[in-house]
C-alpha cells in the first residue's frame, strides 16, 4: 500500500516530481484538499491524482474524488495506469500533447451556450481523454497550476482561464434574440461562425449594437433621449410582466419550474392562448423599444469587439465564438422574454453610466507572420488577446513556447495542431509546459483558427 503525496493547495504535482528520483515509467500518487471556489459556500473536496511518467517526463494523468477508487492499491507504472483507468472507465488524459477541451451545454431562454473553459456553479468544463470520458477542468488545475500556466491566486483557486464559449441562438425572431445588456468590467469579443439561412436567407444577420444615432439626434439633448428610452422600457416592461405572469401559470400547470428554460415551440403554443390584445400590445411596444437600438449587420467571419458600457444583443440565428473575461457582471436593459436568472431589469442603473456614442468597428490589423499565413489581431484586452490565423494550402508554422497557456479554436476544417487534426468547432488548451506549437493546414481549402493568449503578467 502506498500513501499519496499530500500537496498543499496551489502546489504543482509536476514541479514536486521534478525534485525527486523515480523510475522513468513510474506512476505517482498525489492528493490535495480542493476548495470548490466555483460552488456556493466553497465546499472542500479531497481529490486524488495518478501521474504516469514516460522517460521520466509527465505523460498521463487521472483525477478522481479521494475514496472513490478504493484505498491505496495504486498502479505502479504508466502502462498499469492506463489499464487501471480502462477497467474503471476513468479518463486518463495525455499530457504529451495539447489538451482537448470538453464543452458543457448551458441552456438559455434564447438557445444555448457551449462553455469550453467555464468554471462556475452552473457547470464546469472538462478535459477529454478522446474516449468519451473527461476530467473536470478545475480538478486538473488543482494539481497542475504551474504546468498548465495558470498560476495560483491564493484564496483557494488558480487564476481564471479566459472564458471561451459558443453562443448558439435559436433561429426564430424574438425567441432567439439575446438580452439587450451592457458590461462595466467584462470585456468580450464575438467572431461569427454561422448565419442560419432559415432566419437570414441572404446570409446577413445582425446584432443590436449601441443606440441609433439618428434617433438620438432627434431629441434636444441626451437627457431627453435617455428619458424617452426609459419611458419606452417602462411601458414595455409592464406588458412583458403581464405576459410572463400568465405564462408562469401555464408553467406551473405543466410542472415546469418558474426559472427553467422552455422550448420555443411550447412557448409559442402558450402565447397563442393569451388574449390577442395583450399580444398585440407587447409587439407594438417592443417595436417602439427596439427602434432606439442600432443594428450592425453580421456575416460569417465578422468580428465584433464589445466595448464596456455599450448595450448589445446578438440576434436570432447568428452563431458566434466568444472570448471574454471570466466575470459574471452585466446589466440587463431589456429582454423580449422572461429573464430566468434575476427578477429585475437594470435599465436605470445602466443608463446612468451607458456610452451613447456609436461604437467603432474597424478592420482587423495584420500582424507579422510566416509564409502561407495571414495573422490578424482580433482584440487586445486588459486580460487577454485574440488572434485569427488564416492558413493557406500547405502552410506549416511554428509558434515559440511561452510561459503562459494558449487556447486554440478551429473555425474551419483543415486545422492541424502538432500533427493532429482539430475539427471545426473544437478547442484545445495548450499548457505552458508544452514545447513549441505547430499550426498547419490540411486539405484543399484555407484553414482558419482563433488563438487566445492570456495577459503576460498573469
Amino acid at each position: 500500500m502506498r500513501s499519496p503525496v499530500e500537496l498543499a493547495e496551489g502546489q504543482d504535482a509536476v514541479q514536486w516530481m521534478q525534485t525527486q528520483s523515480f523510475r522513468p515509467d513510474a506512476c505517482l500518487c498525489f492528493s490535495v484538499v480542493h476548495h470548490q471556489y466555483y460552488l456556493p459556500g466553497k465546499p472542500t473536496l479531497k481529490l486524488s491524482a495518478l501521474l504516469g511518467l514516460k522517460d521520466g517526463l509527465p505523460h498521463s494523468i487521472t483525477v478522481f474524488a479521494a475514496g472513490e477508487q478504493g484505498a491505496g492499491v495504486w498502479p505502479e507504472s504508466r502502462a498499469a495506469l492506463a489499464r487501471w483507468c480502462e477497467e474503471r472507465q476513468l479518463a486518463c488524459v495525455s499530457l504529451d500533447r495539447p489538451l482537448q477541451l470538453s464543452p458543457i451545454d448551458i441552456p438559455k431562454p434564447w438557445g444555448r451556450e457551449l462553455w469550453y473553459t467555464g468554471i462556475e456553479a452552473r457547470g464546469q468544463s472538462g478535459v477529454s481523454d478522446g474516449q468519451g470520458r473527461q476530467i473536470p477542468l478545475p480538478w486538473l488545475l488543482a494539481f497542475l497550476p504551474a504546468w498548465m500556466g495558470t498560476g495560483w491566486m491564493g484564496a483557494g483557486h488558480p487564476h481564471a482561464l479566459t472564458l471561451l464559449k459558443i453562443l448558439d441562438p435559436l433561429p426564430e425572431p424574438v425567441f432567439g434574440d439575446l438580452y439587450f445588456e451592457m458590461h462595466e468590467q467584462k470585456q468580450e469579443v464575438y467572431v461569427v461562425t454561422k448565419v442560419d439561412p432559415t432566419a437570414w436567407p441572404d446570409g446577413v444577420g445582425g446584432i443590436r449594437f449601441g443606440f441609433c444615432q439618428n434617433k438620438r439626434s432627434a431629441f434636444s439633448d441626451d437627457t431627453a433621449f435617455k428619458q424617452a428610452y426609459l419611458h419606452a422600457v417602462s411601458a414595455y416592461r409592464a406588458a412583458r410582466d403581464a405576459i410572463d405572469k400568465a405564462l408562469d401559470r401555464l408553467r406551473a400547470q405543466a410542472g415546469i419550474g418558474l426559472h427553467e428554460p422552455v422550448a420555443a415551440d411550447q412557448m409559442k403554443r402558450w402565447l397563442a392562448t393569451l388574449p390577442s390584445e395583450l399580444r398585440d400590445q407587447e409587439q407594438s411596444l417592443r417595436a417602439s423599444l427596439d427602434s432606439f437600438a442600432a443594428v450592425l449587420p453580421l456575416r460569417v467571419g465578422d468580428v465584433v469587439k464589445v466595448p464596456c458600457r455599450t448595450p448589445h444583443s446578438l440576434l436570432h440565428g447568428v452563431t458566434t465564438v466568444e472570448f471574454q473575461t471570466p466575470v459574471y457582471e452585466r446589466k440587463i436593459l431589456s429582454f423580449a422574454q422572461k429573464v430566468l436568472t434575476q427578477d429585475h431589469w437594470d435599465t436605470e442603473a445602466a443608463m446612468a453610466t451607458v456610452n451613447l456614442d456609436a461604437p467603432d468597428n474597424t478592420p482587423l490589423p495584420r500582424l507579422p507572420t510566416q509564409d502561407g499565413c495571414c495573422r490578424e489581431q482580433v482584440v487586445v484586452f486588459d486580460d487577454f488577446s485574440v488572434e485569427r490565423w488564416r492558413l493557406a494550402t500547405g502552410a506549416d508554422v511554428t509558434l515559440p513556447a511561452g510561459n503562459q497557456y494558449l487556447l486554440v479554436m478551429a473555425i474551419t476544417e483543415g486545422v492541424r495542431v502538432n500533427g493532429a487534426i482539430l475539427p471545426a468547432g473544437k478547442a484545445l488548451l495548450v499548457p505552458a509546459a508544452c514545447e513549441a506549437i505547430r499550426l498547419a493546414q490540411s486539405g484543399s481549402e484555407e484553414a482558419v483558427a482563433l488563438l487566445s493568449f492570456p495577459k503576460a503578467t498573469q
